[in-house]
């Protein structure tokens, strides 16, 4: 036989007037989803911007790093780039330190302001 605690509680958990359960988690569902939508997406996109870029890079390229040194790049690997910045001087960097093109908006976002 069920004792009178156990009865209680059953009769709190359907007690009339009570707002049901899942009601009660939609102010955090709607937090979640402000939160994906102005956080989380716009990143997303950002990153794909990024990746897009500097998977498409080529030989003749004139580019900025991130650093800011200015040079055209001569060959490309896998993981990195060779860049010419003065006549007979290359230097090897990494997809990920070219910022942009010459002359254009960066694609990748300086380190300091992100």
């Amino acid at each position: 036989m069920p004792s009178v605690y156990q009865v209680s509680l059953f009769a709190m958990a359907s007690a009339p007037g009570q707002p049901a359960g899942w009601i009660q988690f939609l102010p955090f569902a709607i937090i979640l989803g402000i939160f994906y939508c102005l956080i989380l997406m716009p990143m997303n996109r950002r990153k794909k911007k990024i990746e897009e870029f500097q998977s498409g890079l080529k030989v003749g390229d004139r580019i900025v790093t991130t650093s800011g040194m200015y040079g055209q790049i001569t060959k490309v690997n896998d993981n990195s780039v060779q860049v010419q910045v003065a006549d007979k001087v290359r230097i090897e960097f990494a997809r990920q330190a070219i910022g942009g093109y010459q002359g254009q908006e960066p694609v990748v976002p300086d380190s300091g302001t992100v």
